[in-house]
């Protein structure tokens, strides 16, 4: 039944209203956030908590090594919900250095669905092949391919239809690419303001 769970949410609920009477009333308002994070399902990556937003201020999508399949109906549909309805003004896709996805992709451990799920990352690292065997160190090779892939997912962010149709349309969008330090805490900017809304 997972009682330490229910019992800390208890808790938690309690400390929220003992701190601000009326947090849980302005949770019930319709969200307005400004942001869609498109980030990696790892536990030690909330977008909310390395942010330092509450909940409400951000829209989140994550999955496996925070990757954008134009396939991927679950993606797809957050981003337009996001776009179209949200009116999000600044789309971030964030990686993490130590991603246990982009290493698994390098070292072809998983199998089955995660094996396919994973192949876009193979693919990229196939295309920038003389520029990561250039790096020794393993670890730096996997962090390089971690900025690598949160490159090509934010350009496939600015390239899915939602986002091109919001730009026709004149929407103020912006997408950013970053990458999380589990070291330290750090965000480091990949890509910033990305946009093609006529500029």
């Amino acid at each position: 039944m997972l009682e330490h769970l229910l019992q800390q949410n208890k808790d938690w609920a309690k400390r929220q209203v003992e701190r601000d009477p009326a947090y849980f009333d302005r949770l019930v308002d319709q969200q307005t956030p400004e942001y869609l994070w498109i980030g990696c399902a790892d536990s030690r990556v909330p977008a909310n908590v390395i942010t330092d937003l509450p909940p409400g201020e951000v829209f989140v999508h994550r999955n496996i090594a925070n990757l954008v399949h134009h396939a991927d109906i679950n993606c797809q549909s957050v981003l337009q919900f996001a776009v179209d309805v949200l009116k999000v003004r600044h789309i971030i896709v964030c990686g993490h250095y130590g991603c246990g996805g982009i290493r698994a992709a390098m070292q072809r451990s998983p199998s089955g669905l995660v094996d396919h799920w994973l192949q876009p990352i193979r693919d990229i690292a196939r295309l920038n092949r003389d520029e990561l065997e250039a790096i020794e160190d393993d670890d730096k090779r996997f962090d390089r391919l971690c900025e690598l892939t949160v490159e090509v997912q934010a350009g496939r962010v600015l390239e899915s239809p939602i986002v091109r149709d919001a730009f026709e349309r004149g929407q103020e969008l912006h997408v950013h690419g970053w990458a999380y330090r589990l070291t330290d805490g750090g965000i480091r900017v990949i890509a910033d303001n990305m946009k093609r809304n006529g500029g």
